[in-house]
């Protein structure tokens, strides 16, 4: 069974972590969202607080897909979080599966997992993912790397990680009636 580990520091986006984390389980990928305090309650940025499944530890070498979420005051919390970068990082080298979208992109800069490969991001992030080829898509899968742009792409972005993992997402796409609403 495929394993997804989803981080979530304070501020994160909820719509964005807490959809990708019930997509992934739909298709029984084992996901666990990981906290940075002691208290497992996290508070998003729209004042949310949800309770993370796990503490992060040197356990999350263990899952397959390690996933940074978006959220416009949390991104900056992971680039100054050292054992973040060290483990995006270690991510990279092992080539294990890195997933960023909208602000969590600017992470994956920070860490320097980028370079070469295409990505995507919010608007505007063209000038920050620099050192990656920046593409217009919804989300892109390059190399180990999954990106999307932002708060309207959680599906996309899952599917993608779906794929990834070499689960086929169609079956999960009819039962959402995904097609019917206009989703590629």
């Amino acid at each position: 069974m495929a394993r997804a580990a989803v981080l979530m520091m304070e501020g994160y986006e909820e719509s964005e972590t807490m959809q990708i984390v019930d997509l992934l389980r739909r298709v029984n990928v084992e996901t666990h969202t990981f906290c940075f305090q002691d208290d497992p309650w996290v508070k998003s940025m729209q004042g949310m607080t949800i309770k993370a499944d796990k503490k992060f530890s040197d356990e999350v070498k263990e899952y397959d897909v390690i996933v940074v979420p978006g959220g416009r005051t949390s991104w900056q919390k992971f680039v100054d979080n050292k054992d973040v970068i060290d483990m995006l990082k270690w991510f990279n080298d092992n080539n294990k599966l890195i997933a960023a979208m909208c602000s969590g992109t600017k992470v994956i800069k920070a860490a320097d997992v980028i370079e070469g490969k295409k990505v995507t991001g919010y608007t505007g992030y063209e000038e920050i993912l620099t050192g990656a080829e920046f593409v217009h898509e919804v989300a892109v899968y390059d190399h180990n790397l999954i990106t999307s742009q932002g708060p309207a792409t959680p599906y996309p972005f899952a599917f993608k990680i779906m794929e990834a993992l070499g689960i086929d997402p169609a079956p999960l796409k009819g039962r959402l009636l995904y097609g019917l609403a206009g989703g590629r």
